[in-house]
């Protein structure tokens, strides 16, 4: 098995605490996004996890742990989210040599292979343009060269909620370019990238791309990736498509054990946090020796008893 931490969230950053003490327990509780009554007893236990692929913006907060999990013997590695865009965009981020730094250290403490760099998603804007991405990417790539083997790509998607956000900020003065796809500056923009890349010796695949760039040297790529595992730890994992993913995504079958509306980078673009206001009250209410990691207040008054009682209930 799997386990994805988180899609739905930042655990890394926010939640920390609250996973090692489930790593300890063994075990954790995820509900069921449209049901949150219905829990699924999740394994935590390294004999029965066969990897941890962790998504984060900032896994600062998880530096401490890190001599912890490599003693306990979980296999795990990193899609760390590094972009450099705008505080208007991701307001609740550290700065951006902080985050570098971070990446740095992470590689320095777990190994380049373990660290993939997400630069994700792709935002083209007034404030955001090619000449922008080019930039940035560039400088990212040459801070990050022997840190990182892969990069994964992605061009923004403009879901209901997610162009809801972003509507926001058009009323302050962006202006996003949503048919970006069809334009040959991406083309360019894309190759540029690939050159880039390779030049520092970075791996590069795209993330759930309906369209296919290989022709210029970007193949589809896989965030949760059966064949990586198998070459950090020698496994022989067979491939399974996570069915629960969108057509384009690629990725392992997984079990996720975050909750959505729980993060509060407060990123515009976000496509799990509907209402910050939300991941901010949650973030306060969640308890970091309980069994989920967050339930509504008046559910945390029978913790105890899951954890007393664990067998019966799952």
């Amino acid at each position: 098995m799997i386990i994805s931490a988180s899609r739905r969230t930042d655990i890394p950053a926010w939640y920390s605490d609250w996973f090692m003490n489930r790593v300890h327990a063994g075990w954790c509780a995820v509900p069921n996004p449209r049901n949150m009554n219905q829990l699924t007893r999740i394994s935590l236990v390294p004999d029965e996890v066969t990897a941890i692929i962790f998504w984060s913006k900032n896994p600062a907060p998880m530096l401490k742990h890190i001599k912890e999990l490599e003693r306990i013997g979980l296999r795990y590695y990193f899609q760390f989210t590094l972009n450099d865009y705008p505080t208007e965009l991701e307001p609740n981020l550290p700065n951006i040599n902080e985050r570098v730094q971070t990446f740095l250290d992470l590689s320095r403490l777990i190994g380049a292979g373990r660290v993939v760099w997400r630069y994700d998603p792709i935002i083209i804007s007034n404030y955001t343009d090619y000449t922008f991405h080019l930039d940035r990417f560039s400088r990212l790539a040459e801070e990050l060269g022997g840190a990182t083997k892969r990069v994964m790509l992605s061009i923004v998607d403009y879901y209901e909620k997610t162009d809801r956000r972003l509507k926001q900020l058009e009323n302050e003065g962006y202006s996003f370019d949503k048919e970006c796809t069809k334009s040959k500056n991406m083309i360019t923009l894309m190759t540029d990238i690939v050159n880039i890349a390779r030049s520092n010796n970075i791996d590069i695949f795209t993330c759930a791309e309906e369209r296919d760039y290989s022709a210029i040297g970007i193949p589809p790529g896989k965030c949760i990736d059966q064949d990586l595992v198998n070459r950090l730890w020698s496994l022989t994992l067979n491939y399974r498509k996570d069915g629960y993913q969108r057509k384009a995504c690629l990725c392992h079958a997984s079990k996720d054990i975050g909750i959505n509306d729980t993060c509060i980078h407060g990123c515009r673009y976000c496509y799990s946090t509907r209402d910050i206001e939300i991941a901010e009250k949650r973030y306060k209410e969640h308890n970091p020796l309980a069994p989920v990691l967050w339930w509504p207040p008046q559910k945390d008054l029978i913790i105890n008893e899951i954890n007393n009682i664990q067998q019966k209930l799952f």
